[in-house]
C-alpha cells in the first residue's frame, strides 16, 4: 500500500506542482516567477517571516519538499548555500529554471524525502533543515523527521511547518465543505495536534510551536486573481482575526534546535 501510495503522491505534485497556476504569465519566464512570488507571500506573509532567509547567509541550508522554488531563491538571494530536495520531478525542473532566470546557484535532487539516505553523504550536515507544508503529504512522516537530526550538527535548526488538527480548515474538511489542496483528491495530508509535534520532534532540545494562517479569501474569486474577504472575515475585527488564526489556524509554524 505504501508504495502505491508514493506513487499516487508523486504523479499528484507532477500533475500540478505547488503554486503552479498563481500566474497566468509564460511558465519560466521572470515575469511569471515574480507574480508568483508576490501571490505567494501576500497570501501568506507568515511563511516569509518564518523562514528568516537573511538569517543563513554564508551556512549550509537543505530544503525538503522545495515546490518550484519560492523559498529556494529568497534562500539563495540572501546568501545561503542551498539544497533543495522533492519528490517531483516537474517541480525540480521549475525550480532549476528559476535559478537559470535569475542567476543564483544552488543544488537540486529529485528523491523520496523517506529515503535521504540514498541521496546525501550522512557526513554532510547543515545548519538548517526547512520544510513548508511537505511533510505531511508522506506515507510516513515521522521517518522523515526521526532523520533530520543525522544531517544536522549541534545548535542546527529544523524550521517545519505541519498542518493543524485543531483548526478552522480541518473542521471544514470534516463536513466536507473544503479541501485540503487547491487541487482535488490529495492522496495524503496528516494534521497533527500541537502535543503531537513535540512527541515527533521529541529528539530535538528545543522545540516552539506557533499557529497561524486562516485563508480568509472567496475561493472562487480568488482563483481569478480577486481578492475579496468572505463576509464572517470580513466583519471580524482584526484583532478578533489575528486571535482566530493563533488558536485555529492551518499552520503549526515548528522551530526545533538540536
Amino acid at each position: 500500500m505504501s508504495a502505491e501510495l508514493l506513487e499516487n503522491i508523486k504523479a499528484y505534485w507532477n500533475n500540478r506542482p505547488c503554486n503552479v497556476r498563481h500566474s497566468n504569465q509564460s511558465i519560466g519566464t521572470v515575469e511569471y516567477f515574480d507574480e508568483v512570488e508576490r501571490r505567494r507571500y501576500f497570501n501568506e506573509p507568515h511563511n516569509y517571516k518564518f523562514a528568516e532567509f537573511d538569517r543563513w547567509k554564508g551556512r549550509k541550508v537543505l530544503e525538503i519538499g522545495c515546490g518550484i522554488g519560492t523559498d529556494a531563491v529568497n534562500f539563495a538571494r540572501a546568501g545561503a548555500d542551498y539544497t533543495g530536495l522533492d519528490i517531483s520531478g516537474e517541480s525540480i525542473a521549475l525550480a532549476k529554471r528559476r535559478f537559470e532566470v535569475y542567476g543564483l546557484s544552488g543544488r537540486f535532487i529529485e528523491c523520496n524525502a523517506e529515503s535521504i539516505d540514498s541521496v546525501l553523504n550522512p557526513n554532510e550536515k547543515f545548519d538548517l533543515i526547512y520544510s513548508y507544508g511537505v511533510i505531511h503529504h508522506s506515507p510516513h512522516p515521522p521517518e522523515i523527521i526521526a532523520n533530520l537530526p543525522k544531517y544536522m550538527k549541534s545548535g542546527s535548526t529544523a524550521k517545519v511547518m505541519l498542518y493543524a488538527k485543531n483548526s478552522w480548515k480541518n473542521i471544514l474538511i470534516s463536513g466536507g465543505v473544503e479541501q485540503p489542496e487547491a487541487q482535488s483528491n490529495c492522496p495524503q495530508a496528516m494534521t497533527y495536534t500541537v502535543d503531537e509535534v513535540r512527541s515527533l520532534f521529541s529528539m530535538f532540545s528545543t522545540v516552539n510551536v506557533v499557529q497561524d494562517f486562516i485563508f480568509k479569501y472567496n475561493t472562487e474569486k480568488y482563483i481569478n486573481k480577486e481578492y475579496v474577504v468572505e463576509p464572517w472575515f470580513e466583519a471580524m475585527p482584526d484583532e478578533m482575526f489575528r486571535l482566530f488564526e493563533k488558536h485555529l489556524g492551518w499552520h503549526l509554524l515548528i522551530n526545533a534546535t538540536l
